[in-house]
């Protein structure tokens, strides 16, 4: 775990750097969150290239920049966004994102085949929120693209964590976090550890199982 206080932001982030590799850089209000945490929630980190990253950047930009970002979204839980999803890859990419299934989902083909795609302003932010059991299943699962920010999973007002989510890295939420949880991207800027995380423009690609 990364530890740090009063530090600066360049300081902040430079020890995160130099520490993410060996690290999951959260903090947990309590042992039982701690604990769910273990068990309902997984971090690969650097799980694809910045090459990998400008390849995907590079197929939906063309898209993603022709759209305004939307105050609000219909269910009320993301401020300044644009979305999309995405079936079909060119061919680079669709290596990448078969990795990306077969790492989270395995053998297994019971997911859902498109990738949502959700591009989050700089100024943006998402709200707590539990993904809808009507859309998808037990796991859910996203990559972080442009900019590490910090996601926080809260069950009540004693038991929450934060947790880092690098850029480049990869995300699986299941179990009680996945379905007891809310989980949120905090506003700018996001303290973590005493430390200032300052979040620019992300793009989180993601893909859940289906509804069992």
């Amino acid at each position: 775990m990364l530890r740090c206080c009063k530090c600066t932001q360049a300081q902040a982030l430079s020890l995160i750097t130099a520490n993410q590799r060996k690290f999951l850089t959260y903090f947990a209000s309590s042992a039982k969150a701690e604990s769910d945490l273990s068990d309902g929630f997984s971090l690969q980190e650097q799980f694809i290239s910045l090459k990998e990253e400008q390849m995907i950047a590079n197929e939906i930009n063309p898209t993603l920049l022709r759209r305004k970002y939307n105050k609000g979204h219909w269910d009320n839980a993301i401020v300044l966004y644009r979305e999309m999803e995405k079936l079909k890859w060119n061919e680079e990419n669709t290596k990448t994102m078969q990795r990306f299934e077969f790492h989270v989902f395995g053998k297994n083909t019971d997911h859902l085949p498109d990738t949502h795609v959700l591009d989050l302003s700089e100024d943006g932010y998402i709200k707590p929120h539990i993904d809808s059991v009507k859309f998808c299943g037990p796991l859910v699962s996203g990559i972080s693209l442009l900019s590490d920010s910090v996601m926080r999973f809260q069950l009540d007002e004693q038991n929450y964590a934060d947790i880092l989510l690098p850029r480049l890295s990869l995300y699986v939420m299941s179990n009680d976090i996945r379905y007891l949880y809310t989980h949120e991207i905090l506003p700018n800027p996001a303290t973590l550890l005493d430390c200032n995380i300052l979040r620019t423009r992300r793009i989180t690609l993601m893909k859940r199982s289906k509804v069992s």
